[in-house]
């Protein structure tokens, strides 16, 4: 066991000299030392570990301690790290050339596997980043409509695009403001925000403003507030009054995409989107991210139609091999069936470790998110209520018992293929033992 939590310890130096003295190296030519903010500690303090290595389901830092690790990469490492089959399939392109800037018969094989996978998709097409897949849709929702609003929701992520950097004001419906600087009035005046799981709010913003949307998009289970699932009335309201209204409905599967089942949330729902935003699986950990739906709307883009979307390194060779070769594996529902059973598993650990500590735990699958908080957790008002400081003493409880979680009580934690029941034990009795001297 690592040394306890303690204010010392929080620093870093102490337990973690090398990550520490690496993280202030970082911020002499990065800003914040980090190159995402999700990378940072800022939510529950102290220095980010700097990762050395990874194998299967652990992780290793620059000082050589071994990590059970739930993070996963943020999602893509869903059969573990440095896969033998992944890394195959890498080598094998990088010895052809690592980019081309020109077709590849790999973009079309990868593309036939999502379809053949995701039913709602006719089409795909191929960019580097879950950013770039978002922000690609809603410009051809919006090319296909020919209309200017888009409706999120609070508490979904959807990148880093301007014009869903936003905030919500202070009524039920209401257009966005830019909780970034640098995002302009302008970039998000046709942006309005509603609260998740709120079917009033989808008909009444529709009753409104209907031949104004163009698109709707949601994280059809929330990966961004952590793990948020929603109703089946919600979903099936939604539907049904965008087909009514002839706005789209769009689904960032960037996180739950063969995550939470090889065809993704919506094979789950039985919902059929317009379009699908795909990342982080679909790259088998290296940079990739697609967007796809029925083909007469993607075929309004460029240089099938005239919506433009361009990218150098879209459809990269080595990615794409990465991506074949993971899909290629998750196509055995016996992965699914394995990965259920791990997330089951934990989440009876947690619970049961947790004990009288308020708290509710939200699982689909190999996602799961521990909630400091009594009441279940349905929308970005009620996950704001969390005890976030009861999360940061927990965080570092784990991380010094050597389970790595996301470093954020609004992330979800995701199992891989590569944990063992004896990993799941180990983390519930870690979490045993963090709880057991908070009583």
């Amino acid at each position: 066991m690592r040394q306890s939590h303690d204010a010392e310890n929080e620093s870093g130096a102490e337990s973690h000299p090398k990550s520490h003295d690496a993280f202030a190296r970082a911020t002499s030519v990065i800003p914040g030392g980090v190159n995402s903010p999700a990378r940072a500690f800022g939510a529950v303090g102290g220095t980010p570990l700097f990762i050395d290595s990874a194998k299967g389901a652990y992780i290793f830092d620059l000082d050589g301690d071994r990590y059970i690790d739930y993070i996963g990469s943020w999602g893509p490492m869903i059969l573990g790290h440095a896969h033998p089959e992944v890394l195959k399939a890498v080598q094998a392109a990088a010895e052809k050339g690592t980019s081309f800037g020109a077709p590849t018969e790999g973009e079309t094989k990868i593309a036939e596997r999502i379809i053949a996978a995701v039913p709602s998709i006719e089409k795909v097409r191929f960019v580097n980043s879950g950013t770039e897949a978002t922000m690609s849709a809603i410009r051809l929702a919006r090319g296909y409509t020919k209309r200017d609003k888009i409706i999120k929701f609070a508490g979904n992520y959807h990148g880093h695009a301007d014009s869903l950097l936003v905030a919500a004001g202070s009524s039920a419906a209401t257009l966005a403001v830019p909780n970034s600087p640098g995002v302009t009035q302008g970039a998000t005046q046709d942006t309005i925000i509603l609260s998740y799981n709120d079917s009033v709010a989808v008909h009444n913003v529709l009753t409104q403003h209907g031949p104004e949307i163009a698109a709707f998009i949601l994280e059809p289970i929330v990966g961004n507030m952590g793990c948020v699932v929603p109703g089946d009335d919600f979903l099936r309201v939604l539907r049904e009054e965008t087909l009514n209204a002839g706005a789209l409905l769009i689904y960032d599967e960037v996180m739950t995409g063969f995550r939470v089942a090889f065809g993704g949330a919506q094979s789950l729902q039985g919902i059929t989107p317009d379009l699908t935003t795909l990342g982080k699986i679909v790259g088998g950990g290296l940079p990739a991210a697609a967007y796809g739906g029925r083909a007469d709307i993607m075929d309004h883009i460029l240089p099938a139609g005239d919506v433009f979307q361009a990218g150098t390194l879209s459809g990269n060779p080595l990615a794409t091999a990465a991506g074949n070769a993971i899909l290629r594996e998750l196509a055995d529902p016996v992965v699914y069936e394995r990965l259920e059973m791990l997330g089951e598993q934990l989440h009876e650990g947690l619970d049961r470790a947790a004990g009288k500590i308020p708290h509710t735990i939200a699982r689909v699958g190999s996602m799961l998110t521990l909630f400091f908080n009594p009441e279940p957790v349905t929308s970005w008002a009620q996950a704001e209520r969390c005890d976030t400081n009861q999360f940061a003493k927990y965080f570092h409880g784990m991380l010094d018992r050597g389970v790595y979680l996301p470093c954020s009580q609004y992330e979800a934690m995701f199992i891989s293929n590569a944990h063992t029941v004896e990993d799941i034990e180990e983390t519930i009795s870690a979490a045993e033992e963090v709880f057991a001297d908070w009583n």
